[in-house]
């Protein structure tokens, strides 16, 4: 449910923005070149947050450490017999 909330409101506003804008363009020269500018704007930011927010929920690489440093750290914080007797 955690996922859903964000996903549906961000979604909404960017889908707002996206199909509302153009209609609030003045009538002018420039009309159709504003309200593609609108759309694609709307698009690429939701494109964006939607990608970042996808790579939080489920990231491909974690933090490496190799055993040499753990054993290290475990020696200086104090507990090094749980670590190094395999």
């Amino acid at each position: 449910m955690g996922i859903v909330i964000p996903l549906v409101s961000v979604s909404a506003f960017w889908a707002i923005i996206g199909f509302g804008g153009p209609w609030l363009v003045p009538k002018g020269p420039n009309r159709g070149i504003v309200q593609l500018m609108i759309v694609m704007t709307a698009v690429c930011c939701w494109m964006f947050w939607i990608m970042v927010y996808l790579h939080q929920l489920n990231p491909l690489i974690g933090p490496q450490i190799n055993v040499k440093t753990i054993r290290w750290i475990s020696q200086q914080w104090g507990n090094s017999k749980d670590v190094v007797s395999n």
